[in-house]
């Protein structure tokens, strides 16, 4: 008999069907009747089927009986209408084997539920939770919507190298990667000697797949990267990540206007979606995580982002009478407690802010005409802040130039990011999304380390 899933034996056109089910027990209720009631998970779906257990069974007290949270079992049965409320069917079983215990006393995943925090000790065992398992589907489908929206776009799905030699952003805050021996550093002039590590420079995990996806943008018109992103950024708060993933599209022939529609059609690809396909899931989280949640989504699906350029919202801030933690002034980065006014309490929407003041931002950025600003772009939602950041590219050779250095940064080092302004230049622009902000803005998680299945954070690469 070929495997019925939980999700397909929950559902009506199941009732009358042989199922073989295999699964996890969450829950044994005995009854003094004279059998027991199953809760079996597989993962398939939020809800659980119930299994009726009768006496009859040849392991009914050796085992059945004995059965607990953890237990893992194979059920064969017939799929009847259910007579209680709130399910469709049940499975009365013929045959239940016990495939492995799980021991009550030390199983650490039990009924009465535990802390976030107990539960990132035990990240092996916290996808079997009911909050796991929905963001582990979540996070799945939200996945699968990325690829989906940009290859009916038009999209080409570029893999771009997670060792580099390039600091996107300019910020520093990059992962060495090395084979010297660090007991026995080579040196040069007092400092390691790179030209005898294994890619002969100083190397790196990237921060972005950006300026390689320009590379094709510019040859091929339309492509997206979309895989994980590394940053040394020794910062422990709720909303930041040693390695998480992103996905950024870069379009040719495209101005910051045209990132900016495309960014507000690809969110709101995402939570149609994500109300779409897992509705048990995205429940779950309106019922015990943030009761807002469902609300504030349709509410962002049901109306358009408001383009507010940076200086005008330092102005609305500063007018605001609101006690800040850090003071507003204009060429300062905006901060949540910023962001969040703006789309919680002032225009109680999604927010994209443009035209940021250009010492703020990395390099590459279009300098606009006033010299100050730059043609730079965050999408801020309601409940969690930026959750897309992007621009329109510097297109322009000369300007490009002058920008690296007033960075830091040497050109020569650029060549091949320069050549795509010397050979055909054309306007083009691009974002990031961060999967794990926006996942936290989709489920209403507090904390970035429980949307990701092994969170690495200073201190931290358990598993």
């Amino acid at each position: 008999m070929d495997r019925t899933t939980v999700a397909q034996a929950r559902r009506a056109d199941a009732i009358g069907k042989d199922v073989l089910l295999e699964g996890w027990v969450r829950t044994r209720r005995d009854s003094k009747a004279g059998f027991s009631f199953l809760e079996i998970n597989d993962g398939s779906c939020f809800g659980n089927v119930q299994v009726l257990a009768p006496a009859e069974l040849p392991n009914y007290e050796s085992e059945v009986k004995h059965l607990t949270t953890g237990c893992s079992v194979t059920v064969e049965g017939a799929v009847n209408k259910s007579p209680a409320k709130g399910q469709a069917t049940e499975v009365q079983a013929r045959k239940i084997t016990v495939l492995g215990k799980a021991d009550a006393e030390s199983y650490p995943i039990q009924k009465k539920g535990a802390t976030f925090e107990f539960l990132r000790t035990i990240a092996h065992l916290r996808p079997r939770t009911n909050t796991f398992g929905a963001m582990t589907r979540l996070r799945n489908c939200v996945s699968r919507s990325i690829h989906d929206f940009f290859q009916e776009q038009g999209f080409l799905y570029i893999h771009t190298p997670i060792i580099t030699a390039s600091d996107c952003e300019g910020a520093g805050e990059l992962f060495k990667v090395t084979t010297l021996d660090l007991n026995k550093l080579p040196l040069r002039e007092g400092k390691a000697d790179h030209t005898v590590d294994f890619f002969h420079r100083p190397a790196f995990l990237t921060v972005s797949g950006q300026l390689q996806a320009e590379i094709f943008a510019c040859a091929l018109g339309k492509v997206y990267t979309f895989g994980p992103t590394f940053r040394a950024e020794n910062s422990n708060t709720s909303r930041h990540l040693a390695e998480f993933w992103m996905v950024e599209p870069e379009i040719a022939f495209c101005d910051l206007e045209g990132s900016m529609t495309l960014a507000e059609a690809f969110i709101k690809r995402i939570i149609k979606d994500a109300l779409a396909q897992v509705p048990e899931d995205m429940k779950f989280f309106q019922e015990r995580i943030d009761k807002e949640v469902l609300t504030r989504l349709e509410g962002i699906l049901g109306s358009s982002f408001l383009r507010v350029p940076y200086t005008e919202a330092i102005d609305i801030l500063q007018k605001s009478g609101q006690p800040f933690e850090f003071p507003v002034k204009w060429g300062m980065d905006l901060q949540s407690e910023h962001e969040r006014f703006l789309t919680e309490q002032h225009f109680k929407n999604t927010v994209i802010l443009h035209d940021y003041p250009r010492d703020l931002k990395p390099f590459y950025m279009r300098v606009n005409d006033d010299g100050k600003t730059v043609r730079a772009m965050d999408v801020l939602a309601p409940g969690v802040g930026e959750i897309i950041g992007g621009s329109q590219r510097e297109e322009r050779l000369d300007v490009l130039e002058a920008q690296m250095r007033l960075k830091g940064l040497e050109p020569a080092a650029y060549q091949w990011y320069l050549d795509l302004r010397r050979y055909g230049t054309v306007p083009h622009a691009g974002f990031g999304l961060g999967l794990e902000r926006t996942l936290l803005f989709l489920s209403g998680m507090g904390n970035i380390r429980d949307v990701i299945p092994f969170p690495r954070t200073p201190g931290s690469a358990e598993f």
